[in-house]
């Protein structure tokens, strides 16, 4: 459990910075395609690092896995919350409005532990990169996914 932990605390402070540099994209992927932003920054994480044992490509069928892992609690808890935060907005001062998305944010990394629980799970079989056959989900062609551009922090 301790080096899921460390794993769990290294991607959340990688994915952080890569949010921050993809931000626009994230949320356009996001908003018109219903992407997962985490899901799709731990697709980049996983194509530009790699393991002992070299690449861990997952396939499209494995991240339709982790989709369904989190999908619940998004449906419930994170997107019901995430359209309350952007009705409310027009009504709270700008500490109210962090505050909300400060909450959202928590929200957001425990659906990043749901994924890493779940994909500890999964050996991966992908013949593709990451990226590729998680955003073919979303009907995102080869060359959709490969001229994306999201930068690496």
């Amino acid at each position: 459990m301790a080096v899921l932990t460390q794993f769990d605390s290294q991607l959340w402070q990688w994915c952080d910075m890569s949010y921050a540099q993809n931000k626009a994209l994230c949320l356009e992927l996001q908003n018109s395609c219903q992407v997962n932003v985490n899901l799709l920054l731990l697709a980049q994480y996983l194509d530009i690092t790699q393991d002992v044992t070299g690449p861990q490509r997952y396939s499209t069928d494995q991240w339709q896995t982790l989709m369904s892992a989190v999908g619940e609690w998004d449906n419930k808890f994170l997107m019901p919350y995430r359209k309350l935060r952007k009705l409310a907005k027009p009504s709270l001062n700008e500490q109210e409005y962090q505050q909300m998305l400060d909450v959202e944010l928590m929200m957001e990394r425990k659906a990043q532990r749901t994924i890493l629980f779940k994909i500890k799970e999964l050996t991966p079989n992908g013949k593709t990169t990451n990226l590729v056959s998680y955003l073919s989900l979303f009907g995102l062609s080869d060359r959709d996914a490969n001229e994306i551009g999201l930068i690496a922090p």
